[in-house]
């Protein structure tokens, strides 16, 4: 019985190696052994993760590391708490390409100088450059940014790019990246459906010209207690300009070796393009192309991966802004649009003025809010009079971009205290007055959002001193009186 047992393991053994022969080198897989060091001033780091976007590893206790490797463009590492990667300016060098015949590559790495465990970042999202006349108002808007950092200046500050930096215009990267430097941090770029290479077979081959200027696709770093991720989940179903939001497999197989590294409980922060859905409550499924070009279909496998962590999902995509608690453990940041409704207004679909997210984090404390374009900090809503809204003739409105159910919105007439503001859904009056001037809107497929980040109140004499008092979810006030 024993020797029929040992005959048996050594057959299987034996099939074992065979089919890892054939793997490795007969049935077209180029699998190269990679390896090198991750130091500083030339002592090696210890569990640094270090992958080629397929495998994951970690440096032993002197830095080194060996990863095998098939069909990988780049080797990189996840950036470890308390460092920092080289830089050319806005891009962080965190990855080398892999050339054939070089099986060697050693990242280093400096000790910031600032404590990253209370550090801030700036999320933007939808860029969307067309034209030479787009690049010009977004250099315009760079100054807000420089300034916003500069109040900053004492933390660790860097930002993040959450897609669509080109509206199918590659040769505008370069003005991009021009801009974007003037800020003079590290931004972390996530690939956006405007960013891909269209006309391909697959969508394999779609990440080719931006990963040519940005580097991969999916990656991790991290800074002081909390992790964060950039993916894409666009996919490019190789046809015209048709994708839909989708995770693929390779994406969830590198995504779960990298979080294997991170422990449980710890903040996550995944950036990427589409959202994950638009609602705080799951949908049945109906397969109609805004549910799959909007939203990412396949987000349950997400979610079920990302429950052990406190997760803060930050994407862009849909040209307004909305803020969704999707479980105890998650919320859902879909950041308003740089470029407002494609630079043709100042303010998206919603109402929300073009801007960007700001997120600070000190330890595993994470607060945040909605940066105007233009505009102070305090810049949290817009209140419309009377008969703006033409289902509420006789009610004030207020637009407060950046709610969630932890804010409160309440209301005053004449100094007295009217109580809470009745949320309801509907067209932020401006938003739709631009979406309705056909002579404005260049593109006909422009419309106007309906938001549920709307409130209502009937005043008793609506030319009275009205004004509408916000506090968000950190106790963080805000006032804004209405103007007759």
């Amino acid at each position: 019985m024993q020797l029929a047992k040992a005959i048996k393991n050594s057959i299987a053994s034996k099939w074992v190696f065979v089919v890892m022969v054939l793997l490795l080198c007969g049935m077209n897989v180029r699998a190269v052994e990679l390896k090198g060091t991750v130091s500083c001033k030339g002592k090696g780091i210890a569990n640094v993760e270090v992958t080629d976007g397929n495998a994951c590893t970690l440096t032993d206790n002197k830095g080194r590391y060996r990863l095998i490797s098939e069909h990988a463009r780049f080797v990189y590492i996840s950036t470890p708490a308390g460092y920092l990667v080289p830089r050319i300016k806005s891009l962080p060098l965190f990855y080398k390409q892999i050339e054939n015949g070089i099986e060697k590559y050693d990242f280093a790495l400096e000790k910031n100088p600032k404590d990253d465990t209370h550090h801030v970042f700036l999320a933007q999202a939808d860029v969307q450059l067309i034209d030479t006349a787009c690049l010009r108002q977004y250099n315009a808007m760079i100054p807000d940014c420089v300034d916003l950092i500069s109040q900053n200046r004492d933390l660790d500050v860097f930002g993040v790019d959450c897609g669509d930096i080109v509206g199918d215009t590659h040769g505008l990267y370069p003005g991009y990246l021009k801009a974007a430097d003037r800020m003079d941090v590290p931004v972390f770029r996530a690939i956006g459906n405007h960013d891909m290479d269209y006309f391909g077979r697959s969508h394999e081959t779609s990440t080719h010209t931006f990963e040519d200027w940005f580097g991969p696709t999916r990656f991790s770093f991290n800074k002081g207690k909390a992790h964060y991720i950039v993916i894409d989940n666009n996919f490019f179903i190789g046809r015209d300009y048709f994708y839909m939001g989708y995770v693929d497999e390779k994406t969830f197989h590198w995504l779960e070796q990298d979080l294997s590294y991170v422990p449980k409980g710890s903040t996550v922060f995944l950036i990427m393009h589409i959202p994950t859905r638009l609602n705080e409550q799951k949908q049945q499924f109906a397969y109609t192309y805004s549910n799959v070009a909007d939203q990412t279909v396949n987000y349950p496998a997400l979610y079920d991966m990302l429950k052990p962590f406190k997760t803060h999902i930050v994407d862009g995509h849909m040209h307004y802004n909305l803020t969704m608690v999707q479980s105890p453990t998650m919320i859902e940041h879909n950041t308003g649009a740089v470029c407002g409704t494609w630079w043709l207004t100042d303010i998206c679909l919603d109402g929300t003025p073009r801007g960007y997210g700001v997120y600070e984090v000190n330890g595993d404390s994470v607060s945040w809010y909605y940066k105007s374009a233009g505009y102070p900090r305090n810049y949290q809503m817009r209140v419309y009079p009377a008969g703006s809204v033409a289902a509420y003739p006789n009610d004030i409105i207020a637009n407060v971009w950046n709610w969630d159910s932890a804010w409160k919105v309440e209301w005053s007439e004449n100094g007295v205290r009217q109580g809470e503001m009745t949320r309801f859904t509907g067209s932020d009056p401006d938003a739709a007055a631009f979406c309705s001037d056909k002579k404005r809107v260049k593109y006909d497929w422009i419309s106007v959002f309906s938001t549920d980040h709307l409130f209502r109140a009937t005043p008793h004499d609506k030319n009275t001193r009205i004004e509408v008092k916000v506090t968000d979810r950190f106790g963080n006030v805000y006032l804004q009186k209405l103007n007759h």
